[in-house]
């Protein structure tokens, strides 16, 4: 005679295996984007790694005949210093590109979000201290470098 489970006990035995199901199925889609994407090349900072994607290739081929191409490269300026803080960054990016090109849900000229756009700026100005202090001391205020030099790093020409 086999015993049967009781009520309760069927009931949490249903869960774990809809929960065991959820999380196979969430490793797996994962497991395989993350291969078919490349998602190890992103915790490099190769900046063919930027290229994966077909819509920033452009830009990579822009920053590689960049005055840039020689001193920084994609992580330089658009990841903060520190580790946690460059992961992190690049965590939320990449899972807001993922999520963008997998629904199709992006603008067809990209623009960068708020955080990436401090990111980018406080790079700038580290880079270009001695510039920054003196544009301050006259102008009162730390200058905006992208409302005038927007394209640098990534100038496309045709």
């Amino acid at each position: 005679m086999v015993a049967r489970p009781s009520g309760g006990s069927l009931v949490r035995h249903t869960l774990l295996v809809i929960v065991a199901a959820l999380f196979g199925l969430a490793a797996g889609v994962g497991g395989y984007t993350f291969v078919y994407a490349r998602g190890s090349s992103y915790l490099t900072d190769d900046p063919a790694a930027c290229a994966n994607c077909h819509v920033m290739r452009e830009y990579y081929v822009a920053w590689q005949r960049s005055s840039h191409r020689s001193v920084a490269v994609c992580n330089d300026c658009h990841t903060p210093p520190g580790l946690v803080a460059k992961y992190a960054t690049k965590a939320r990016n990449g899972f807001w590109h993922s999520y963008a090109f997998t629904t199709g849900d992006f603008p067809d000229n990209m623009q960068a979000t708020a955080h990436n756009q401090v990111v980018a700026g406080a790079s700038c100005q580290k880079c270009h201290a001695a510039l920054t202090q003196a544009l301050t001391s006259v102008a009162g205020e730390t200058p905006s470098c992208a409302r005038c030099h927007g394209a640098v790093g990534h100038r496309m020409r045709k």
